[in-house]
């Protein structure tokens, strides 16, 4: 049974809205902190329970610490290291997203994606044509793309699990996502954030396409 429990678990980490099967590096950046932070979580658990069944099937080892020792011991000493480890091993990650994974300015692909109610449109400046798709975002895997993120309405949150984090969508105000896609392939994107009651259907698809083939996939789009 627990065999059945696990294995249900583990399925549940796959999919397409998926941030724990990562296509990308700003994702597996997420996913291992994620993975860092519940082993963190099940030591401290373990070492907690551990003490706690110590006291009861030892009753002489409880008594011979001090109330003072317990709180200083149990409550600081035990979860501090811990936690100090944790942190410094987000904010770690934390500046690595946000360097976009050492993408340098002239290495960037960027892409202008504007949230209305309740759709995105994406423009690509870079390109002479500067075409727009609605519902879908053409990127070149391998290569670092930046969302150049902003809303024509209320706040909305874009999030492409799989490749990055989520970004809120401002009006008036432009926010910035960086990711890359390993390999072509498509990819489920969300609205994140509550904006309304076509919030639910607000759905879009990244399709990642071999360098090569990435201008011929927009030339298809119709240019609006």
């Amino acid at each position: 049974m627990v065999g059945l429990l696990c294995l249900a678990s583990l399925a549940g980490c796959t999919g397409d809205l998926s941030a724990l099967d990562p296509a990308g590096p700003s994702a597996a950046s997420i996913a291992g902190l994620w993975w860092v932070m519940l082993a963190g979580s099940v030591i401290l658990f373990l070492l907690v329970v551990g003490l706690f069944l110590a006291t009861v099937f030892m009753p002489r080892f409880g008594r011979k610490l001090s109330p003072r020792l317990w709180i200083l011991g149990g409550g600081l000493a035990l979860p501090l290291p811990i936690l100090f480890a944790l942190t410094f091993y987000a904010f770690w990650q934390g500046e690595y997203l946000l360097r976009g994974g050492g993408a340098s300015a002239p290495d960037l692909v960027r892409i202008e994606a504007l949230a209305t109610r309740w759709a995105w449109q994406f423009r690509y400046p870079g390109l002479p044509e500067k075409p727009m798709t609605e519902g879908i975002v053409h990127i070149p895997a391998g290569r670092m793309i930046e969302l150049e993120v902003t809303s024509s309405d209320v706040i909305h949150s874009l999030w492409i699990p799989r490749l990055a984090g989520k970004i809120d969508a401002v009006p008036g105000h432009i926010t910035y996502l960086r990711l890359r896609a390993d390999r072509p392939g498509r990819y489920g994107g969300q609205c994140s954030e509550y904006c309304g009651t076509g919030h639910a259907a607000m759905r879009f698809e990244v399709r990642a396409h071999a360098p090569e083939d990435y201008a011929a996939a927009l030339r298809q789009e119709e240019i609006r």
